[in-house]
């Protein structure tokens, strides 16, 4: 079967999910517009959107309809071109009305697993869990009539295990889409020893189709963007126990969560980034690393903590951000948890103290949003670190601490082989997280 053959018949496998639904969007896009091609008039394109709940597929549906129709709003010139020959829609409105009921009846919800055996192509979103995936590929494979292809949208569980165990004989690849998988450009590719390089030629064409940036990495359990971040996160709690003997638990998680955000020019501190992800999402992905990573331990004694008092963190369906080491108020953090009073304290109650503690930011300094866009900021960011080399703070001293440590991580990561090259590192660490540089650099020696 050719590419558009392939995409005639495919199942996504935990649709009603966070990374399953932007999946599905993107996908049932992807096959939409091959059917709207001349040559492809009158063959059938099927997606089955497959989840346990039914309620949760009723909202799926709805939130797929409501992106598909400012998808086409940003693509109409494209749309136009597609239904040249449908004299019946003339104005915009009508021709996105067409395209989303096109895509729409494409997609079939559907709750029992049976409807895998049908499908060219398997993406699998379910939960991070090896033996569920093992069993899933097992039932699908065991049952079906297509030797159908699996694309595992895994974050750190390694191919080849889950092709030995599932008996796959190489149809698995590791297609990691960053979250959310509408809007995030990164995805990172993991081939096993045993994958046939045909998957890897048909995710190269479905890849460069949805406009996103394709990184490779090496079968290396968490690949390479939670090898950075898991290790990176471990740094920042180490940098956390530094600094209770001398402050609070609440002082301290706002002190380092201050130095890997403004100090160190990022998105979001470290421990806002685990709250994002989710504490029991980063302890399960340790948990997943620890067997296959040697001379080094990849566990957290803080994350099982924070989980035995059911301090999860992570997100609600509509993306609003739940509660875990920062309390959020419309997404604003505004207070830190107590891991001792078991209760959150209010940020204004020691932000001045902290503060005063790390001292002024190196001069030069800029936001994160003034630096990621910025045309000069390779200028601007040396002329800021060197600053920060001949400051004399706290904040200042833990950054540089910690920049070390993140440079340190990515170039283990290609020493290592799980990354090919620095160049991946950087572009996984730029467009999968926003970072506004890459950790493999020369402004930290």
């Amino acid at each position: 079967m050719n590419y558009e053959e392939k995409l005639q018949q495919v199942l996504v496998l935990g649709a009603a999910g966070k990374m399953g639904s932007g999946i599905l969007l993107l996908t049932s896009m992807e096959m939409a517009d091959i059917s709207l091609k001349p040559e492809n008039k009158g063959k059938e394109y099927i997606i089955y959107a497959l989840d346990v709940s039914q309620q949760a597929l009723t909202g799926l549906m709805k939130y797929i309809r409501v992106q598909l129709v400012k998808a086409a709003e940003k693509k109409i010139n494209v749309l136009r071109n597609l239904y040249a020959d449908r004299n019946d829609l003339i104005d915009n409105a009508e021709i996105i009305d067409a395209y989303v009921n096109d895509v729409m009846n494409i997609i079939r919800p559907v709750t029992t697993i049976e409807s895998a055996y049908e499908a060219n192509i398997i993406f699998e979103a379910a939960s991070e869990n090896p033996d569920l995936k093992v069993k899933l590929f097992s039932q699908i494979n065991q049952n079906s009539k297509t030797e159908p292809w699996f694309f595992t949208n895994t974050s750190s569980i390694p191919i080849g295990y889950l092709d030995k165990e599932a008996g796959l004989d190489g149809r698995i690849l590791g297609v990691h889409f960053y979250n959310p998988p509408a809007v995030q450009k990164l995805v990172e590719v993991i081939k096993a020893e045993n994958s046939k390089p045909e998957l890897s030629e048909f995710v190269t064409r479905f890849i460069k189709n949805m406009r996103k940036v394709e990184v490779p990495s090496y079968d290396f359990a968490g690949f390479i963007g939670n090898g950075h971040f898991m290790r990176d996160a471990l740094f920042g709690m180490e940098l956390l126990d530094r600094l209770t003997g001398q402050y609070s638990f609440p002082e301290a998680v706002y002190m380092v969560n201050k130095v890997s955000q403004d100090f160190m020019i990022r998105p979001m501190g470290i421990f806002q980034l685990i709250d994002y992800v989710g504490i029991d999402v980063c302890q399960f992905i340790m948990k997943v690393m620890k067997p296959h990573v040697k001379n080094e331990l990849i566990h957290s004694p803080l994350l099982d903590k924070m989980m035995d008092l059911n301090v999860k963190g992570g997100q609600y369906f509509d993306g609003s951000q739940k509660d875990g080491f920062l309390k959020y108020e419309k997404g604003r953090p505004v207070a830190i948890y107590d891991i001792d009073k078991k209760s959150y304290v209010p940020i204004a109650d020691f932000a001045e103290k902290c503060d005063a503690a790390l001292g002024s930011l190196p001069a030069g300094h800029a936001p994160w949003r003034a630096v990621v866009g910025n045309r000069a900021k390779d200028a601007l960011l040396r002329e800021y670190f060197n600053n920060m080399k001949q400051s004399d703070s706290k904040g200042a001293e833990l950054a540089l601490d910690y920049l070390r440590r993140s440079k340190e991580i990515g170039e283990n990561l290609v020493k290592e082989k799980v990354a090919y090259t620095p160049e991946d590192v950087n572009t996984v660490l730029l467009t999968g997280f926003f970072h506004a540089y890459g950790p493999i650099n020369d402004y930290i020696n």
